[in-house]
């Protein structure tokens, strides 16, 4: 036998050998695979922001400490509050001795010096300042033991099953854990609030104190600066916890949420996030189907109206996500109340418009009317009654 077919069949013996010991342990999308020793951090979440679909999970319900990851709730109720009008940024905060005594992580607020509720808020977003978010929480609640009732009872309302928290800095304690699910669930809420993306992109920026000195702020999550897309999320790190990250980035229609939790060191959090973000941009693709902002219509016989048509909206926009090079049969079907009755105000609910994707409904959101529909008055239900008459007649 000549030695170059040898070679190849020995070539070719080594390719089956190697797809065997493969084929039991990695998942194959388009360019991209996962194999089970990719990823080395204890639990890990990948989620696609508009339609919630899970792209990829490793132990995503364990209930592990998360760090400073704590103050994505801390943030979230902040946020909350401004965008409710309870406070302002510009509201001014007086540092308690207690909060200005925080430990690890902290932008060194003075002790009954003063500070707006914005620069205490990006203190926490960009730096992870424990102080800072110690100082939020008493502004809003009085305490942080009673702001952390209102972080456990905010984790409630989001579904957030494996979260229970203690205090509101993510420092050590006792029986405060989260999960990687959970964390996902937590990042996509707070990035609906305008004034968390006014400090989220922020690389460095520094910090004012009452007496003149100024503090450095530097963004401790690296991926802003080195991550195409990324635009916001939240660091961690304890020697219970590892070394965690919360992170979102976007590309096109297609924005990503990634939990890295339980890294080895602060690199490996890094890397491995970026491994996860780019198997999901690289083998997915987002598509809009239906924008809350577009204009829709239908006719239809409104009770007490004389008005055969009506323009609504959806409620949000609608995507439809699927793995790329990969053909799906998507469809919308709206679906009018029959029972729809003058009158009508703009952002009342007059249906439901239906995501359609290979035959199966896998969202859909309410239609609120765009204009107002007046109810008949007496002088419309003599016309009525006449043209009644009339084809009668």
């Amino acid at each position: 036998m000549k030695k170059s077919t040898l070679a190849c069949i020995l070539f070719f013996c080594f390719l089956i050998m190697l797809c065997c010991n493969l084929s039991n342990n990695f998942y194959v999308f388009a360019s991209g695979k996962i194999t089970e020793d990719t990823y080395t951090a204890k639990s890990l979440f990948l989620m696609d922001y508009n339609t919630n679909q899970i792209l990829y999970e490793k132990n995503s319900l364990d209930k592990i400490p998360v760090a400073s990851i704590v103050k994505l709730m801390t943030i979230c109720l902040t946020c909350e509050k401004i965008d409710y009008g309870n406070i302002n940024i510009d509201e001014k905060v007086i540092a308690s001795e207690y909060a200005s005594s925080m430990g690890g992580s902290q932008v060194f607020i003075e002790s009954g010096g003063e500070y707006s509720i914005g620069d205490l808020l990006k203190s926490t977003i960009v730096s992870s300042a424990n102080d800072a978010s110690v100082a939020l929480a008493e502004k809003i609640a009085g305490s942080e033991n009673n702001f952390v009732k209102l972080m456990n009872k905010k984790a409630l309302e989001l579904g957030m099953k494996n979260t229970n928290y203690v205090n509101c800095t993510g420092l050590p304690a006792s029986n405060q854990f989260s999960s990687a699910k959970d964390t996902a669930i937590l990042l996509k809420e707070v990035f609906k609030y305008d004034t968390y993306h006014n400090y989220s992109k922020i690389w460095m920026d520094t910090l004012k104190h009452p007496k003149g000195r100024e503090t450095e702020l530097v963004n401790t999550n690296k991926l802003i600066r080195y991550y195409e897309g990324c635009d916001g999320g939240k660091t961690g790190s304890t020697n219970e916890a590892g070394y965690c990250l919360a992170t979102t980035a976007k590309r096109g229609d297609m924005r990503l949420i990634a939990v890295v939790l339980g890294a080895e060191n602060g690199k490996l959090r890094f890397a491995e996030t970026s491994k996860l973000l780019n198997f999901g941009f690289n083998n997915f693709e987002n598509k809009l189907i239906v924008s809350k902002d577009e204009i829709l219509s239908s006719e239809l016989k409104i009770q007490n109206s004389r008005q055969l048509r009506i323009n609504f909206t959806p409620n949000k926009s609608l995507y439809v996500l699927s793995k790329k090079m990969q053909e799906d049969n998507v469809s919308t079907k709206v679906v009018i109340d029959k029972n729809v009755k003058a009158p009508i105000k703009v952002g009342d609910k007059v249906g439901i418009i239906y995501l359609i994707k290979n035959g199966e409904v896998i969202s859909q959101t309410e239609l609120i009317s765009s204009e107002n529909v007046v109810k008949t008055n007496l002088y419309d239900d003599v016309v009525k009654i006449v043209e009644i008459w009339n084809i009668k007649g």
